[in-house]
């Protein structure tokens, strides 16, 4: 009598066992690779809105002026009236390259409300912020650090940090890391909706 002939069931795709039914495939996928999913979407989600920290100010920043990096200077009379994010950047930081295009689309969207940006460069030399900002297309103002914005604002343990300031000239937040869209809309809008502009 033969013996009954033993299949390798990889060489027949066919003869692998199928899933119960009742297990779904996503769940499957999920007790197979799940850890590495939530790795992935972790990554994911603080790459593109990485945690900041918000903090209440409310103090008046001292006079300051700087020079823009077209030539012109700036100084804080100037912007009394309008609501104002100075913004600590430098070119080797990856968080402050991301936020900039959002703080621009944000600064297009809402400066006809009397709303502007400063960004202020900490340690880069006044051409490569010329160069940076002329090779992005940015329309916000922009400017190597300043002494005057260290006495005004004071320096930064880590960058990318901003300053919101209000019409009357008040620090009212400092936030410590990236900003998005939602983040200036929170903090921001409030502001200009008080009719705190000329």
């Amino acid at each position: 009598m033969a013996e009954p002939e033993i299949q390798n069931p990889h060489s027949n795709p066919s003869a692998l066992p199928d899933l119960p039914k009742h297990i779904p495939r996503w769940k499957s996928l999920l007790r197979n690779h799940g850890i590495t999913l939530v790795l992935v979407l972790a990554f994911t989600y603080f790459w593109y809105r990485p945690p900041a920290t918000v903090t209440e100010e409310n103090r008046a920043a001292p006079a300051w002026s700087v020079q823009l990096s077209d030539g012109r200077t700036l100084t804080s009379e100037q912007l009394k009236g309008k609501v104002v994010l100075i913004n600590y950047w430098a070119t080797w930081c990856p968080y402050c390259l991301k936020e900039m295009p959002v703080i621009e689309e944000f600064w297009k969207d809402r400066r006809a409300q009397g709303f502007e940006v400063l960004a202020i460069s900490v340690d880069d030399p006044p051409e490569k912020v010329v160069q940076y900002i002329k090779e992005h297309g940015y329309g916000f103002m922009a400017a190597p650090m300043d002494p005057s914005i260290y006495a005004a604002f004071g320096r930064a343990d880590s960058i990318p940090t901003s300053f919101i300031i209000d019409a009357d000239g008040v620090i009212r937040n400092k936030i410590d890391g990236q900003v998005h869209y939602p983040r200036l809309e929170k903090l921001v809008l409030p502001l200009l909706s008080k009719g705190q502009r000329p």
